[in-house]
């Protein structure tokens, strides 16, 4: 029987993903649930699974294709079973292997070029049989007034960075973004992680579930001219990885004790460190929360996670003199910046939501010992 191996769909959003690499070759053994190919969307490296046994009979997406989601990448047949391409149903046309157009230039030439980042097929060269000389590269400098700052490397805007960009482009023209910020005090969090050998971020994911439950409207997406208001309140934590940003989502993350969200985030940080999160994993987030007080950032503006309404932004703690009681003490404080879709939410009902939050920071037994 011949199984098509599919692009996934790993969101709502996602429309494209780029085959990063392929585990097997084509007349190679697989087995069902084994990794079989690696593709890159929504800031998430994956593994696609081979969904049955058999042989990897044909690649059809070369390595760093971007393709539609459902798209079929390769296909797998039985050791003995005849085969043909017209067996597959809409196949599509296997994408041709990016061959670079030969440019006859000189070694001086080619040097010239890549330090000022000239393509060498827009030259016209005059040597021997339309050869590229170093002068037609100085001249075509000199014409096109690019012979400024020297370039060291061209990174080709590919895979996880192309999907970022897209969708914090998405989210800047999409979202009129705006954002509040406000400082906490972080003594009962600091006692209450040392105590509990908890993180920040897992008194943070609490507190912003139990304030999600109560403001309900930042726990929502714009669909069109309809507001929906999500039941479940399901949290992604930005994970920085070798590969770059994945977003684990910690489910139902407001009927979980502060030990169990612990214990879970530990578990997901893991995974994406050793890109073995699940699809489930990755999807189904109505919030997310992302930390860069360990990089010593104390206020930054976060990006909107579409199609989520809102992010909150964590800071680094930083001891300070504070006044309380109309005397100075010095005290571990925190930023918290919450940057909300202004379709959704105006500014005093985000304000009531992060202040929501700092409570629940400030006094964190409420969300240590009540389980909700």
């Amino acid at each position: 029987m011949v199984t098509k191996v599919l692009m996934p769909r790993l969101s709502l959003t996602m429309k494209e993903g780029t085959v990063v690499h392929w585990y097997k070759k084509e007349g190679e053994t697989v087995n069902k649930g084994e990794p079989l190919v690696e593709v890159v969307t929504e800031k998430v490296t994956y593994d696609v699974e081979a969904p049955e046994s058999g042989v990897l009979r044909e690649i059809l997406v070369l390595e760093g294709v971007d393709v539609p989601v459902a798209e079929t990448l390769g296909v797998i047949t039985a050791p003995d079973e005849q085969f043909t391409e017209e067996i597959i149903v809409e196949k599509p046309e296997k994408e041709p292997e990016k061959i670079e157009e030969r440019v006859l230039a000189s070694p001086a030439a080619k040097r010239l070029a890549k330090e000022y980042g000239i393509d060498l097929a827009q030259v016209r060269g005059t040597g021997p049989e339309g050869r590229i000389v170093e002068e037609d590269v100085k001249k075509f400098s000199e014409e096109s007034k690019v012979a400024g700052p020297r370039v060291r490397e061209v990174i080709p805007l590919t895979g996880i960075r192309k999907t970022a960009a897209e969708r914090v482009t998405l989210s800047a023209k999409t979202a009129p973004h705006s954002t509040v910020t406000m400082e906490v005090d972080m003594t009962n969090a600091t006692r209450l992680r040392e105590e509990k050998q908890v993180s920040y971020t897992d008194i943070l994911v609490k507190a912003v579930a139990k304030a999600l439950a109560e403001h309900s409207i930042v726990n929502s997406t714009l669909d069109g001219e309809r507001i929906k208001i999500f039941e479940d309140i399901n949290i992604g934590v930005a994970v920085a990885t070798e590969k770059g940003l994945v977003v684990p989502v910690i489910h139902n993350a407001d009927k979980k004790g502060l030990k169990e969200i612990a214990s879970t985030l530990n578990d997901l940080i893991e995974k994406a460190r050793s890109s073995k999160l699940s699809k489930e994993e990755l999807t189904g987030g109505t919030f997310t929360i992302t930390n860069l007080g360990m990089f010593g950032v104390e206020i930054f503006t976060p990006i909107i996670n579409p199609p989520e309404t809102a992010i909150l932004g964590v800071g680094k703690v930083v001891e300070k003199p504070v006044i309380v009681n109309k005397e100075i003490a010095v005290k571990p404080m925190m930023y918290l910046s919450l940057s909300y879709d202004h379709r959704v939410i105006d500014g005093a009902p985000a304000a009531q939501f992060l202040q929501k939050v700092k409570q629940y920071v400030e006094n964190p037994h409420v969300l240590a010992y009540v389980k909700p």
